[in-house]
């Protein structure tokens, strides 16, 4: 039984790639982060140098992976208890979890993970993972309607998504590579009123059976009229029309609000995840 670590993108694909395939739900993370790298290369996600691991079980099969693309936590998939206390181990002796600056897990395997690791930890965030059960369409209808986002919405999508990102408190800015590529595959909604953009969400392109919705963000000035709830219901459409068979989206659970339209939309809760960090 040991973990693997390594840079090599390839190698953790072939290695952790299959486990990762046949849970779709819970490792979406996993498998979306990787198809963004696979995509568009190592800075993908910024400028640090990504790395990944995978655990191999007393049988020789591998059973679960991670990946980290730093500055952002370590993301782990789904892997049994004996793999979680062995990561713990491993953060005293392995180069490549040196900066890890956190880890996000499953909730149970996150307090797993914490008591291994042997030093105080904190929760920094938790979010839902919501599946849709059915979609239905908000009520009362908001006003306005959806469209695709083109080329030409690219400069007001880097300034809402920036402005996302300040929000959440996620590391960095948008990337126009990444923009771009979301909107060759019609992979953006944007909710206008009158003519104008008033929300936006986006969507992921399905892996497997599995695509995610996010981000979904409305300006301050435009909120408390029903843009988020009527983008997020065209943008879940805009999935299934893609190929997806599930729709997965995360909701932070500090915020009331976004859990209850998900959940009016036709969304259930999937399960919980934590980010820990050191105390």
């Amino acid at each position: 039984m040991t973990w693997t670590f390594t840079t090599d993108l390839t190698a953790y694909l072939a290695a952790a790639g299959p486990a990762a395939a046949a849970l779709p739900v819970s490792n979406t993370l996993l498998l979306t982060v990787a198809d963004g790298l696979r995509r568009r290369g190592p800075g993908a996600y910024g400028d640090g140098t990504p790395f990944f691991g995978w655990w191999t079980g007393a049988d020789g099969v591998v059973a679960g992976g991670l990946l980290c693309t730093p500055p952002f936590p370590v993301v782990l998939g789904v892997l049994p208890g004996e793999a979680l206390r062995a990561l713990g181990s491993a953060l005293a002796g392995e180069p490549l979890l040196a900066g890890a600056r956190g880890f996000n897990a499953r909730r149970p395997d996150a307090q797993v993970l914490a008591e291994a690791w042997g030093r105080p930890t904190r929760i920094a965030e938790e979010v839902r993972l919501y599946r849709l059960a059915g979609l239905v369409a908000p009520d009362p209808a908001p006003a306005g309607r959806p469209r695709p986002a083109t080329g030409a919405d690219l400069p007001l999508l880097m300034e809402w998504i920036t402005a996302f990102y300040a929000e959440a408190g996620v590391p960095g800015r948008a990337s126009e590579a990444t923009l771009r590529d979301r909107i060759s595959y019609g992979g953006f909604r944007l909710w206008e009123h009158a003519g104008t953009p008033v929300s936006l969400a986006g969507f992921s392109r399905p892996i497997g059976p599995a695509s995610r919705v996010g981000p979904v963000y409305t300006p301050p000035e435009f909120r408390g009229r029903g843009y988020a709830a009527g983008v997020t219901h065209a943008v879940s459409e805009a999935a299934y029309a893609a190929g997806a068979g599930e729709v997965l989206l995360f909701a932070d659970l500090a915020n009331a609000t976004s859990n209850g339209v998900y959940l009016r939309l036709g969304y259930a809760p999937v399960e919980d995840r934590a980010e820990i960090v050191p105390a």
